[in-house]
């Protein structure tokens, strides 16, 4: 073999790769001998039919293999005799037909992942956010189970409904003077302000009482989960049985008891344990990304464009996916967009997705030099994680991981990086800062939604000209509860629920 180099820029490398004829001959011959143990071919015995009869037969197949082979074997060979470690699968360009007999020549492309200098690497001096467990904040989480378990109880005939009331009612849906499926229910129970049905419904029921008929003229948004429905008109007609009015829990051995608890004391106890591990989590999570922020300032090498490429693919997606989700954009705003029309945005989010890749190759580096390693048993345990999010379908999860080296890489690279980041951390200086569980909820969000969208901590991404009006459905907002309520069955008067977004590194 012969390895011409032809360009070297950055971390980019150009060779021509010569196999001689003769090499080539040599191989062939081996593959169609290991075809000719299990040929069956009428005439001869197996393994006895000769080389040119299984040349003519099966050349084809057989050259196949020998080009597959050959240029594998040849291509480690070359990374191998140049110390060269691919960042991405190279693209290799066959010069012109290939014929047996003649030399193959092929030229092959690379990026190479960087040479990175952690010698007398030192973990920077980190603020450790700290926020206390107090009696307060234990109460005010009791509270809000207590107000989660609230019930209603049936007000007098004459009661007019109030938001924060639950009305008792039958309804039917029409569009067009059609009913539509799903837009009918009898006796439900809505609560008058919670957002449960498409904007406009529950406030046209404030001020009702038992034996109203009202008629509730809304629009459904656009985009709607039943896409025959987004943007229609629809007019339900509403019988009011009965208002009833909110009674809050007591917050008492009962309460604790209708939880699952011996008693006060052990859901006050339990509470605190939970806020204390969520207080934990929030620590690290904002210590993650100080240390991040530190690594990134400290450290500015070249990184392979094809790798920055693919992370800016997926951020883009993920920019595209929230903006329709939440109803800013439609699907066809970003027809034929591999980014983001704005170029100022479209290189503020490569310089993101730059600067993950850059600590995503630091922190690998500092992995290995310190035998940071993932146990198989942590990958199993991501992966019954995964099979858990299919129930029913956790068999074929597990052989798809099974068959899957490369899907078991991608549970193995965040469990290793989540390994890294903790050695670093636990050899960090560290000097802690009080701050309350608002502040450190409050700063962790902000870094959350930063990471998961970009858009976000600006505006909508840019599409094309005729981006869409903002949908008249208002936005989903996320609240945080201990418990949550069993859901009403699905009906065409209520929002679609909202996606969160997959917050990355």
């Amino acid at each position: 073999m012969q390895i011409e180099e032809l360009q070297v820029e950055g971390l980019t490398h150009e060779y021509k790769v010569t196999v001689p004829a003769k090499d080539l001959d040599t191989r062939m011959d081996a593959i169609l001998t290991e075809f000719r143990a299990t040929a069956n071919i009428k005439g001869f015995r197996p393994g006895k039919a000769p080389l040119s009869l299984l040349r003519r037969m099966h050349g084809e197949r057989a050259q196949g293999q020998l080009l597959q082979e050959t240029m594998q074997e040849t291509s480690a060979k070359l990374f191998e005799e140049k110390s060269l470690k691919p960042a991405l699968r190279p693209e290799v360009d066959m010069e012109g037909q290939f014929e047996l007999g003649k030399d193959l020549e092929y030229t092959l492309k690379v990026e190479i992942l960087p040479e990175i200098n952690i010698e007398g690497f030192k973990a920077p001096k980190l603020e450790r956010w700290v926020a206390e467990v107090d009696d307060a904040s234990i109460n005010g989480f009791i509270e809000r189970i207590a107000s989660q378990q609230k019930s209603f109880k049936k007000a007098a005939k004459t009661a007019k409904a109030n938001e924060g009331d639950a009305v008792l009612i039958n309804y039917v849906g029409r569009v067009d003077g059609e009913e539509f499926e799903g837009g009918a229910g009898d006796d439900f129970q809505l609560e008058l302000g919670s957002g449960m049905f498409i904007p406009g419904f529950e406030e046209q029921l404030v001020g009702s009482k038992a034996g109203d008929n009202k008629v509730v003229t809304v629009t459904f948004p656009d985009p709607y989960q039943a896409e025959h429905l987004a943007g229609k008109v629809a007019e339900f007609t509403v019988d009011v049985i009965e208002v009833r009015k909110p009674s809050e829990a007591k917050i008492d051995d009962e309460l604790a008891k209708n939880m699952g608890f011996d008693d006060l004391a052990a859901l006050t106890e339990s509470v605190k344990g939970q806020l204390e591990t969520d207080n934990n989590s929030l620590t690290r999570a904002h210590m993650k990304r100080a240390l991040l922020d530190s690594l990134a300032e400290a450290y500015d090498f070249a990184v392979p464009q094809g790798m920055v490429d693919l992370e800016f693919g997926q951020i883009w997606e993920q920019i595209k996916r929230d903006a329709i989700q939440s109803g800013e954009a439609k699907e066809e705003d970003f027809e034929g967009l591999a980014e983001p029309a704005d170029k100022a945005e479209a290189e503020e989010f490569r310089a993101i997705a730059e600067r993950r890749v850059r600590l995503g190759l630091l922190l690998s580096e500092i992995g290995v030099a310190n035998k940071v390693e993932v146990t198989q048993e942590e990958v199993n345990r991501r992966v019954i994680e995964e099979a858990r999010r299919f129930p029913g379908q956790e068999a074929q999860v597990f052989e798809y991981f099974q068959s899957n080296e490369e899907a078991r890489a991608q549970l193995r690279a965040p469990i290793f990086e989540e390994k890294v980041v903790d050695f670093v951390l636990e050899q960090a200086d560290l000097s802690d800062k009080k701050v309350s569980r608002d502040e450190l909820e409050a700063a962790v969000r902000a870094l959350d939604e930063e990471e998961a969208n970009p858009a976000k901590s600006k505006k909508k991404p840019a599409a094309k000209k005729t981006a869409a009006k903002k949908s008249p459905a208002k936005k989903a907002t996320t609240k945080k509860a201990p418990a949550k309520k069993a859901e009403p069955k699905k009906t065409a008067a209520k929002k679609p629920a909202a996606k969160k977004a997959a917050a990355k590194k």
